[in-house]
């Protein structure tokens, strides 16, 4: 495939094919997770170091994997870099990896990335392949911290709860406290308030995506009526 332009990778991963608000994919973390914001932050970038590295390693041995075995090479190249962020995430952000557990080593599982490694990085060259993994990892982040902001607020009354499995003890002060003496709302921070979070992410996108879709087309209709009136005078 010919390389033309990094803007439509971008695009594409951030917004056009978001693996969470279009594709649907990595459901399980992405409702599991995100209570709040910190752990949204720290899922999504663990899932878009995995998307990088993998990317990367499968566009380079693309041309030394026969397609007969190219599925279980790729799955075995996800799960040592899984491993390998799981390894790191464990000696750095331990109080962080405590509290996301079972979904770090679940992202071998994650949809998204065997995708992207079969249809986009075994037919791209590495800058492309680097390139869709950030965007892809980046859409994916977003809409993590996103929903975990929502879910936060609602359910707590704060943001950036817990800032300090990131940052470290001195990050305490980043979490603020939008509302004192916040009972909370309980469905918020279960299940059905993940559902329903994202269920209304879905629903803004389509939306700026209809009125976007009508904006253009009234501009292209515009177009031949002023070229008439310019014609006419």
């Amino acid at each position: 495939m010919n390389d033309t332009g990094f803007a439509p990778i971008l695009r594409d991963g951030l917004w056009s094919n978001n693996p969470a608000l279009v594709q649907i994919l990595g459901l399980c973390p992405l409702l599991a997770v995100t209570a709040t914001v910190i752990n949204g932050l720290g899922l999504g970038i663990a899932t878009t170091l995995v998307l990088i590295l993998s990317n990367v390693t499968v566009s380079l041995i693309r041309n030394l994997v026969r397609p007969e075995v190219r599925i279980p090479v790729f799955v075995l190249v996800i799960a040592s870099v899984v491993t390998v962020v799981e390894l790191g995430l464990k000696a750095y952000f331990h109080e962080l990896y405590k509290v996301l557990g079972i979904f770090i080593p679940l992202i071998v599982t994650n949809c998204t990335i065997i995708g992207r490694a079969e249809a986009f990085a075994s037919r791209n060259s590495v800058p492309r392949a680097f390139v869709d993994g950030l965007a892809t990892g980046l859409g994916f982040t977003l809409v993590l911290v996103t929903l975990g902001g929502m879910r936060e607020i609602i359910g707590h009354g704060t943001l950036l709860q817990q800032a300090d499995l990131m940052f470290g003890a001195g990050a305490q002060w980043l979490t603020i406290t939008l509302v004192h003496d916040y009972r909370g709302l309980l469905i918020a921070i279960l299940p059905p308030g993940a559902f329903l979070g994202l269920g209304l992410l879905i629903a803004l996108k389509n939306v700026i995506d209809s009125r976007r879709k009508a904006r253009s087309v009234a501009v292209t209709l515009q177009i031949p009526a002023g070229q008439t009136t310019g014609s006419a005078a």
